[in-house]
């Protein structure tokens, strides 16, 4: 007897992902596998993700490999999306997930700050994104591509100054909309996840580096909590699947409410 909706199987497809080896990259990563997905986990600097892809692959039963790519080299995000494209024979889902996040005040923002921070998160963003639909208009079936935005594409943050990481997370979110628009007749579904604060590694050393920074962040949340990565499993499953066949250019929050107030 089915236990889900078929709809919601991602078997038989191809999925890639970008900082897929931690945090909610990691989750995300998983959940495709365990959906049904074979998938290539892009990352920049850890090559012991070669031994989680293989952890991963092994406990669902599926292909998945690594591939180190520096997303802000345009020339080489072409290179790595055209091996893991021939390595797998097609890309049915592509998943931007990977970025940074900086802050401070913005009249002392170091401007290679700024620079660093839009080059990952927009540029790289797109630069991924462009290899990739190079592929999927050419397939029958097209694919589903799903950025990570944030909150911070809606909202100003509190209590922290974070100028840049907005800014960069807004032109994530107004990209996919104008992609999906673009690419709508073509069959290409491009949709957006916004998480809320969410208790990766890297928010966790805030937090112990700064305990009342997360406790403005949970107070500010109607759920009075900071959300596990593994909540964002649903999300991009739902998007990468036909599922969502007639969503394109739509966001999914994922906040404890938080944009609510």
């Amino acid at each position: 007897m089915a236990t889900s909706l078929p709809e919601f199987s991602l078997q038989g497809k191809i999925a890639v992902i970008t900082g897929g080896a931690r945090g909610i990259g990691l989750e995300m990563s998983k959940a495709l596998a365990e959906a049904g997905a074979d998938v290539a986990m892009m990352y920049v600097s850890n090559d012991s993700t070669h031994d989680t892809a293989a952890a991963i692959g092994k406990q669902f039963n599926k292909t998945v490999k690594a591939y180190k790519c520096e997303l802000t080299n345009v020339d080489q995000v072409r290179e790595v999306i055209d091996k893991i494209h021939a390595d797998f024979g097609r890309i049915d889902v592509f998943v931007a997930n990977a970025g940074v996040s900086e802050g401070g005040a913005a009249e002392d923002l170091d401007i290679n700050v700024w620079h660093r921070v839009m080059d990952v998160n927009v540029n790289g963003c797109f630069y991924t994104i462009q290899a990739v639909a190079r592929h999927m208009l050419k397939q029958p079936n097209g694919g589903s591509i799903i950025t990570l935005s944030s909150i911070s594409a809606s909202i100003v943050n509190r209590p922290q100054f974070q100028v840049v990481y907005n800014t960069s997370k807004a032109a994530v979110g107004m990209m996919t909309k104008c992609l999906a628009a673009e690419w709508a007749t073509r069959k290409i579904r491009v949709n957006a996840i916004s998480p809320g604060y969410m208790m990766t590694d890297m928010v966790k050393k805030y937090i112990d580096n700064n305990k009342a920074l997360g406790e403005a962040w949970a107070e500010h949340t109607p759920m009075k909590r900071i959300g596990d990565p593994k909540e964002l499993r649903g999300a991009v499953v739902f998007l990468a699947s036909d599922a969502a066949s007639y969503m394109t250019g739509s966001e999914i929050v994922v906040d404890g409410g938080y944009l609510v107030y």
